[in-house]
């Protein structure tokens, strides 16, 4: 069968890969020059099972009306006079009920364990070299309230088979001497051995190359204009190449991976599904001082911003603007990504040569992705992933390749069916 795969970050290309590898003929389309050059190209660098809790709980929708003017805030929502971001809003408030925070978890984390478990598989297979650390994910706690709260995710999430544990400080410091100058100002932290971290980007363009040693075919600077619909199924994709002619591109099946575009290109034939962007920010520092540079990847809970030792250089991202689809780097929200790895770290890089990026993640609003059949028989979609499109993105690939090539899914997860 001939599969069409519309985008080619972490999500597309992965899906790409499996689908090869059960012996599908495979093309894959995106307006980029290569794999991984918008959302999947410098995100926070974590391989996070552990942070797998939804943005959707029952203390979020207070913490959002603190936020909404403060132009640094973690979590920014900007009102427009957007549907599809007020319907986006609604649905959140929804998933932020108790009972919908703990399917939403119990769902992310089954995804984002099948994917480690890719993760492992991929390694094996493929010479696969992207900055990858095996040395687990620190997350530091500075108030009481967000040691209760780390108390209580551990709970929920040992019940689904993820050790993540509440340590002291002096154990935090023990694994990463890097915090000891501000150990005075912690509480305590959580530990999660089997975390990972690693740069996407690099990861993603040495799967496309091993993709194409496979065959998997690639249309590089072509627009994707359309989906052509003819009775149930889809006929055909219509898409601009990049000698600026119109085509038709067909194919048997169709998954759609454009992360935060891809309601934009169902909404042309009347349909909508619950995606938004939630744009990140990251800033790449390169070291100054490599011994005051974490080792182990860090996440702070009370900024929500991680940050990642990627070569010689430290990743810094986070924050999440719910401000539609512009790209615009906000210099107040840059500004605060160094500002707090200066506070943090303060000999450690070159603060002056910071380079700063923004990506549009694909947001839903309980967190959890949007992955199998779609209103058409030959129609397949992988997007939704919100922050952790890089941890959940080889699992999402390989579950989905499974569903169109007709097998039982391997795991527990609310697949679409159509």
């Amino acid at each position: 069968m001939k599969v069409a795969i519309l985008g080619a970050g972490i999500i597309g290309i992965s899906t790409a890969w499996f689908l090869r590898q059960a012996g599908h003929e495979v093309v894959v389309v995106d307006r980029a020059s290569g794999p991984a050059r918008e959302t999947s190209f410098a995100n926070g660098g974590q391989i996070s099972v552990s942070q797998s809790e939804p943005w959707a709980h029952p203390s979020t929708p207070w913490r959002v009306l603190r936020w909404m003017l403060r132009e640094d805030a973690p979590l920014w929502f900007r009102p427009h006079l957007d549907a599809a971001q007020w319907r986006w809003a609604l649905q959140f408030l929804r998933e932020c009920l108790p009972g919908r925070h703990a399917a939403n978890l119990r769902h992310m984390v089954a995804l984002g364990r099948y994917s480690q478990q890719t993760f492992a598989q991929l390694r094996q297979q493929l010479p696969l070299q992207y900055a990858q650390r095996q040395q687990g994910i620190l997350a530091l706690l500075f108030s009481r309230q967000e040691v209760e709260h780390a108390l209580a995710a551990c709970q929920l999430l040992a019940a689904e088979g993820v050790t993540r544990r509440v340590v002291s400080v002096d154990d935090a410091v023990a694994r990463e001497p890097a915090l000891a100058a501000i150990a005075p100002q912690l509480l305590a932290a959580t530990w999660c051995e089997s975390d990972e971290s690693g740069d996407v980007h690099q990861f993603t363009c040495q799967l496309a190359a091993a993709c194409a040693d496979a065959d998997v075919q690639f249309a590089w600077h072509t627009r994707i204009n359309a989906l052509q619909p003819q009775g149930g199924r889809i006929a055909g994709v219509s898409v601009t190449g990049a000698d600026g002619r119109f085509d038709t591109l067909q194919a048997d099946a169709y998954v759609l991976a454009l992360g935060s575009h891809s309601p934009l290109l169902l909404a042309q034939l009347g349909h909508r599904i619950a995606v938004y962007p939630a744009k990140g920010y990251s800033a790449t520092l390169p070291l100054a001082n490599a011994a005051l540079a974490p080792q182990v990847s860090i996440t702070d809970e009370s900024h929500k911003l991680v940050f990642s030792r990627l070569g010689d250089t430290l990743r810094v991202a986070g924050t999440a603007e719910l401000s539609g689809y512009s790209s615009h780097l906000n210099p107040v929200r840059c500004a605060a990504l160094v500002r707090r790895t200066q506070q943090l770290f303060p000999a450690a890089c070159d603060w002056d040569a910071a380079q700063f990026w923004t990506g549009l993640r694909p947001a839903s609003p309980g967190n959890v992705p949007l992955i199998g059949r779609y209103r058409y028989s030959n129609l397949w979609l992988n997007t939704g992933h919100g922050t952790l499109g890089w941890t959940e993105g080889p699992g999402s690939g390989r579950a989905l390749a499974g569903l169109i090539s007709g097998l039982a899914p391997e795991i527990a997860f609310p697949f679409l069916h159509g």
